[in-house]
């Protein structure tokens, strides 16, 4: 078996376990495949359409592409291929750059408005397109590394979910690669040789925190591998007890009796006795 077939095999059957947790594909869904025109996104579309063919229910696919102006992009290369593979895509144009740029004070960071913008863009989009679901190419490392920005410079604990509702109740966001290595996603796109399209805007900013907490992730998998594997477990392996949140607490203490039903609590029948080698005490008063 080839390299690029094992690692197509392996993907799909992380994002299909993903996907069945989840419920990210049901019957008669509509799903906005966004595609940036990066690895993710690529590998993303490929493999959906892989599983959709051995789904035992109907689920349509639409890729959608955004050109946001951006100095320098040529979007050929990805419309050349989306016209070869005979997938259903559409692409839009919107000078969010130009905004972005605008709006974003010098030494800003331009991430948090450019994906507000494209987010605005697309769901209009997927209205449009009668989209009921939107799948996003995050990997496992975009939401460990979302976890520890947050953990380190919000003081708060949240990651990427594999779906949430979006704030107006219309659309389902999916995210089918959450649990899937970034390493493996890269190989696999190097190997299908797609055509992948630079983000100018991103790649014209000196290291962001974001970067920072992918290279400690990186040092910390040198010295300990397999960690960032671990650490995904860990954003599934809640110990509401053992955490600060009063209302998280409050919530579990109420929980429904199927989740992770409460354990009958046994006395010890023996505990080790310390005998005591100094004390100091207060004679009672008579």
């Amino acid at each position: 078996m080839s390299r690029h077939r094992q690692l197509g095999k392996q993907l799909s059957r992380v994002i299909k376990k993903t996907s069945e947790r989840w419920q990210l594909l049901e019957p008669d869904d509509h799903v906005m495949v966004a595609i940036s025109g990066g690895k993710d996104s690529y590998t993303m579309l490929v493999l959906l359409h892989e599983l959709k063919a051995r789904l035992p229910f109907d689920v349509k696919l639409t890729a959608v592409h955004l050109d946001q102006v951006q100095p320098g992009y040529n979007g050929k290369p990805l419309q050349d291929w989306l016209e070869a593979s005979g997938y259903d895509f559409e692409i839009l144009q919107e000078n969010t750059y130009s905004v972005v740029v605008d709006k974003v004070k010098e030494g800003g960071t331009y991430c948090s408005l450019c994906s507000r913008l494209r987010r605005g863009i697309l769901y209009t989009a997927a209205e449009r397109l009668g989209c009921n679901k939107i799948a996003l190419g995050h990997h496992r490392e975009d939401t460990l590394e979302t976890f520890l920005m947050n953990l380190f410079f919000s003081g708060k604990m949240q990651a990427m979910p594999a779906k949430y509702r979006t704030d107006d109740g219309r659309f389902e966001v999916i995210r089918p690669m959450i649990e899937c290595a970034e390493e493996k996603i890269a190989e696999y796109a190097e190997l299908s040789e797609f055509p992948i399209l630079p983000c100018n805007l991103c790649g014209s900013q000196p290291k962001m925190q974001r970067d920072a907490m992918g290279d400690l992730m990186l040092e910390m998998e040198k010295k300990h591998p397999g960690v960032r594997s671990v650490m995904l477990n860990a954003l599934g392996n809640i110990r509401p007890t053992h955490l600060l949140d009063r209302d998280v607490l409050g919530a579990w203490d109420v929980r429904p009796e199927d989740i992770r039903p409460k354990g009958e609590s046994k006395p010890r029948a023996e505990h080790a006795a310390a005998k005591p080698i100094a004390s100091k005490k207060r004679l009672p008063l008579a």
